[in-house]
């Protein structure tokens, strides 16, 4: 039987307790992880946030108290008063493992069913019924410990940027629709019937309009939404901390935010990061990584062998590079004896990324292994190994194709190589931070017949390329930065255009009418016409970050309430369908797809 308080009040948390209270009586509240009877004693592990401590309940200690330990379970919410005392036994492997509370008096405050998930540690179990059971997937220590985590590194974050002369300003979540991007969420608007709001997949134009009205230094820890298909490590909704600034380049946005991160990782993770963090280009991060995001934790750089192979025999060599390819490869040093089953799964890897297939060259003592020998001569093969600095050992991996299919497919292939190899994974915890810059402007799509922004249609190109925007558009590199962390981009960001005439060239490049641009920036086209300061900025995905934080490789787990794979929630069941009143009222009508 559940009861009240009745005037209780707990004087300590359950992971707090240690040699130093011995003696002293305590009044805890928790869950019960687990009770053991052992006839004229019960022990019960009482978990909260902090941690868990184990109380004894015995007939000789108090035989009320006792009775009703008989009747707790496992998840049931109690409320404990007794003494803390040492352990007969101890438990060096938690915290309080050294001390015992002896159970005086115990209030049952809630009971539980039998949980359809275990509340432990590393818990294996499906995700959708996690998911479906949040709330109790949320008591689990580990997850308990993401979240704490996330917490502090807000508060962290907000700290540096208030001591940096920062202002946190909120901007609004119901906005117009700029569908330059992913899809936005839209959201039907009661009082204009027929027309939406949209969620902001950023606050992009808020945050620059703010640098227009002179805040000067502005961030924001905020939430934002995108339509899209979702990935890996994907959500629908996401928090950034999002920064702008004015008056500044690309290094004061550089400094200022490897200082954010250094302090971070200092605070959270007691990790030195050291300053300042590694740059490359984007044009040399495709070249020797086959990423706009590489890991530099490990080698196995792509190598250019289109050289030494230009006026081969081998027909898809040539041909490749006749017709604008290129032919690049990894040495995998020390792997010729490869199998071949373990060279075909590399194959079928590479051509899941659009490569026609993987040529290999394994150098073994005293023979050349490949398929592709007997096409080429012995010059051609010398050249190839001097190309990548082969030795006798090494399994040479090639790919040939148009520049974006290699760097796609030996991209991928040399992660799933380091990954085989030991080169990356659990084992190698080093943060290798790097920024890539210098990224194109623009890039054309395929399906919509015109180019489009990499990154924004706001980012300012670098000024010796600007009079290239009309004549050569995708020779045009962008004031564009990102941050990237072990292979994955943690932040980004760029300068800001804020002239108005080279605005409207940006939008005519991308094949905006002047009265489509102003239809959809024109709030912002309209405000640079008094006074736009040069500005710029960046925005961390804040969710991203918090998962170096906590060492796991699944957003979810960093995420009070995360969304499944198809953007739902199997615990609330949303999206959902709502009352024909609420459709009356905003005009609109359900059309059933066939």
């Amino acid at each position: 039987m559940a009861e009240a308080l009745r005037g209780l009040k707990r004087t300590n948390m359950c992971g707090e307790l240690n040699q130093e209270f011995v003696g002293k009586e305590v009044v805890l509240m928790g869950w019960v992880q687990k009770r053991r009877d052992l006839g004229g004693l019960i022990f019960a592990d009482l978990r909260d946030r902090t941690g868990i401590v184990q109380v004894v309940f015995g007939e000789e200690i108090n035989s009320e108290a006792f009775k009703k330990a008989e009747a707790i379970r496992s998840e049931y919410v109690i409320a404990v008063v007794g003494e803390v005392v040492l352990r007969e036994s101890p438990n060096p492997n938690i915290p309080t493992g050294y001390i015992e509370v002896k159970g005086k008096e115990l209030k049952i405050l809630s009971e539980s069913e039998t949980p359809p998930i275990y509340i432990k540690e590393n818990l294996d179990a499906a995700e959708a019924i996690r998911l479906k059971y949040r709330y109790l997937d949320l008591r689990r220590p580990d997850i308990q410990r993401n979240i704490m985590i996330r917490h502090k590194a807000a508060k962290v974050v907000r700290d540096f940027m208030d001591e940096n002369g920062f202002l946190e300003i909120e901007t609004p979540m119901l906005t117009k629709s700029t569908p330059e991007g992913a899809r936005d969420y839209l959201v039907p608007s009661r009082n204009f019937p027929g027309k939406f709001y949209a969620l902001p997949q950023s606050p992009q134009i808020f945050k620059q309009l703010l640098m227009v009205s002179g805040f000067d230094r502005y961030f924001q820890i905020v939430r934002c939404f995108r339509d899209e298909d979702l990935r890996a490590n994907r959500q629908p909704e996401f928090t950034q901390i999002d920064i702008e600034m004015s008056f500044v380049d690309m290094d004061d946005v550089i400094e200022l935010n490897e200082r954010l991160i250094q302090r971070l990782f200092k605070e959270v993770l007691n990790v030195d990061v050291e300053r300042p963090f590694k740059r490359i280009t984007f044009k040399e991060a495709m070249e020797k990584y086959g990423s706009d995001k590489p890991d530099i934790r490990f080698g196995l750089e792509l190598m250019d062998v289109s050289g030494a192979v230009k006026d081969s025999n081998f027909k898809v060599f040539k041909d490749t590079i006749a017709n604008g390819g290129t032919v690049r490869g990894i040495n995998a040093k020390g792997c010729a004896e490869f199998s071949r089953k373990e060279i075909d799964k590399l194959e079928e890897l590479v051509k899941t990324y659009g490569a026609k297939g993987l040529a290999w060259i394994a150098l073994k003592e005293g023979e050349i292994k490949s398929p592709i020998a007997k096409f080429l001569s012995e010059d051609e093969l010398n050249a190839i190994k001097d190309a990548m600095s082969a030795e006798v050992g090494d399994l040479l991996l090639i790919v040939a194709d148009k520049p974006k299919t290699v760097f796609a497919s030996l991209g991928a292939l040399r992660l799933e190589l380091g990954r085989k190899l030991n080169l990356i994974g659990p084992d190698n915890k080093d943060y290798k931070f790097l920024w890539v810059t210098e990224f194109p402007l623009l890039e054309y799509d395929e399906e919509e017949g015109r180019y489009v922004a990499m990154h924004h249609p706001f980012t300012s190109p670098m000024d010796e390329d600007v009079d290239l925007l009309e004549t050569q558009p995708d020779k045009v590199r962008a004031k564009a930065y990102d941050m990237v962390l072990n292979g994955e981009e943690i932040g980004g960001g760029s300068i800001r255009i804020h002239d108005t005439k080279l605005q409207e060239r940006m939008f005519k490049v991308l094949g905006f009418t002047m009265e489509r641009a102003y239809e959809r920036f024109g709030f912002l086209m309209e405000a640079f016409k008094f006074g736009p300061p040069p500005h710029g900025g960046l925005a961390f995905g804040f969710d991203r970050l918090v998962m170096f934080l906590t060492g796991t490789d699944n957003i979810k787990d960093v995420i009070a309430f995360p969304k499944n794979q198809n953007a739902a929630c199997p615990m609330t069941n949303a999206p959902s369908t709502v009352d024909e009143k609420q459709l009356d009222e905003l005009g609109i009508e359900i059309i059933e797809r066939e």
